[in-house]
């Protein structure tokens, strides 16, 4: 394989992520004008949330046999553009109902090009032989802030949720069709033995385990923001819907550089940090007496998490050697699951009690993390991550 090639692959992931992440950025920055079109309780916005992620987590569960029959680059090359379609059909479903059955199939696509693009940037990150997951992953961070700017733009010029979804599907849809042409023609089995419904080492369903509480706490922050800075602390919709930019402006600044943090301080110290320091920043969300307290948070809280999903990943995808895509795809699965939890549990403590009760659940999911990533056997990562000159396959059967 060319340098010029991989460099190509490499480029396409980082564009595919960040085009996932625009359109998360458009969907989650608009969330306080889909309750107001369809005049939405904290519940119910929890509700369509739930789900958009439980379609993602049905599309998500058979994978493992599609990937390996396709690859990723057949699975993205197709699951990309059905995801900027399926934000359009949310933006012009007209009643409750409807919209409950377009957010389900946005989720149902939208989570066949997650697992599909992480499972490519782990092929990637083998090909290259050193961790370059956080800087793909910094990608989303891109494209989720400039969707969220979208997103307030569109929300202080008076556009319509419809009209802001809609906006996003027509510019997304020829760039899903053109990086197609640039990735990796991966690995395809006819059998997916390795990558189907053959039960998978336990270090992997304890990596997923991290992975579960990083998506809920990253997915809490992400959903709740823009209603958090509404209805707690009386912001404009406007202000409200930076809140999510903000914590993705942070977690592109952490992820720029957290291939080489991991690399000196280790991936076990990297993310003890990182969760407890998530547990300090949602603190101070939490206890904010007004907008800025609360935006200097999100912004801390996305500086303290943004590696612990990348990282996942790229365990999950080193792990356990000839069969990284199942493992991605089922550390992916069990992340969504936070991704589906999340929102019902702020959502229903936010109608008991408030949103500020509510998004204290990520305090708590940030002291797992510092306190479960102990439970993982991570030396056989630290070589692989250390010496990307070793043989793979040779340090995970020795560790």
């Amino acid at each position: 394989m060319t340098s010029r090639v991989l460099t190509r692959a490499r480029l396409g992931t980082v564009l595919t992520f960040a085009l996932a992440g625009m359109l998360c950025g458009i969907w989650v920055s608009r969330t306080p004008a889909l309750a107001a079109k369809f005049g939405l309780s904290d519940s119910h916005v929890g509700l369509a949330i739930l789900v958009w992620g439980i379609g993602a987590i049905i599309a998500m569960q058979g994978l493992r046999g599609v990937i390996a029959r396709v690859g990723s680059r057949g699975v993205l090359r197709v699951a990309a553009p059905l995801t900027a379609v399926s934000l359009a059909l949310v933006a012009l479903a007209p009643d409750w109902p409807l919209l409950l059955v377009a957010v389900a199939l946005f989720g149902m696509a939208f989570g066949l090009t997650d697992i599909g693009m992480n499972a490519h940037g782990s092929a990637v990150e083998r090909s290259y032989g050193r961790p370059v997951m956080n800087g793909m992953h910094a990608g989303w961070c891109a494209g989720a802030i400039s969707g969220g700017l979208l997103g307030a733009l569109n929300a202080s010029a008076g556009m319509s949720f419809g009209q802001t979804l809609l906006g996003g599907s027509v510019v997304s849809l020829p760039a899903a069709l053109a990086l197609g042409r640039t990735y990796l023609p991966d690995e395809t089995t006819s059998a997916p033995a390795g990558t189907g419904r053959t039960r998978l080492p336990l270090v992997v369903y304890l990596v997923g385990a991290l992975a579960f509480a990083a998506f809920m706490m990253e997915g809490s922050i992400a959903d709740w923001s823009g209603l958090y800075l509404d209805r707690e602390l009386g912001a404009a919709e406007a202000v409200a819907a930076l809140g999510y930019p903000l914590f993705e402006a942070a977690m592109l600044t952490g992820r720029l550089v957290g291939d080489r943090l991991r690399t000196r301080v280790g991936t076990r110290r990297m993310l003890t940090y990182a969760g407890l320091g998530t547990a300090a920043a949602v603190s101070l969300v939490v206890l904010a007496p007004a907008t800025p307290f609360a935006l200097a948070g999100f912004w801390f809280a996305g500086l303290a998490i943004c590696t612990v999903i990348p990282t996942t990943i790229s365990v999950a995808g080193t792990i356990v050697p000839g069969r990284s895509a199942g493992a991605v795809t089922q550390v992916g699965a069990m992340g969504y699951g936070g991704l589906v939890l999340g929102p019902v549990v702020i959502g229903f403590l936010a109608d008991v009690s408030s949103l500020r009760v509510g998004l204290g659940v990520a305090i708590v999911l940030g002291l797992v993390i510092a306190a479960g990533v102990r439970y993982v056997p991570m030396r056989r990562l630290a070589a692989v991550a250390e010496e990307p000159e070793i043989d793979r396959e040779a340090v995970s059967l020795a560790a």
